[in-house]
């Protein structure tokens, strides 16, 4: 059984990096998974409270995701249309390649700003700017968690294998 979990673990721990990256994946939250399945193991070095930690990380990444395109985009200057746009639009992406993503979330922006005012043709790019910027800050929090959950899984393999 523990053999089974490891190999679990492992393959949660790399579809969950690639997740961080490929729309549809919830990249963080399968890489806890690989966590989960490492704790179930009899050689675990992993505590309750690590794991619990861990969820909360997952959580907080996962919202930022979410949330990040829409303050940043009023941070570069967009109004609340812009923010929204944002949103919209990063879900639309979704149904495309990650380029998909990211021009959803710039063109949401940049739309819903023009929709506002349109007579700030500079100030609805600048927010579309900023939205991108939050799509890659988004995605390299993503992945800095990903790989760090996937070090622990490697020690747990690592102990688990005696070396």
């Amino acid at each position: 059984m523990e053999t089974l979990l490891l190999i679990l673990a492992v393959v949660l721990t790399v579809v969950g990096i690639a997740g961080c990256i490929l729309p549809g994946l919830p990249g963080t939250v399968l890489s806890y998974a690989a966590l989960l399945c490492c704790y179930g193991c009899d050689t675990t070095l992993l505590t309750p409270t690590q794991l619990w930690v861990w969820a909360g990380v997952s959580v907080v990444v996962m919202a930022l995701d979410y949330v990040l395109p829409a303050y940043m985009t009023k941070l570069f200057g967009g109004s609340r249309a812009s923010a929204i746009g944002a949103i919209i639009g990063l879900f639309a992406g979704i149904f495309f390649t990650p380029v998909g993503m990211l021009m959803g979330s710039f063109l949401g922006a940049v739309i819903g700003e023009m929709l506002h005012d349109n007579s700030d043709p500079a100030r609805a790019l600048k927010a579309g700017v900023g939205s991108f910027i939050a799509f890659i800050t988004g995605t390299g929090i993503k992945l800095f968690a990903s790989l760090w959950m996937m070090l622990i899984v490697f020690r747990e393999l690592a102990a688990a294998l005696g070396v």
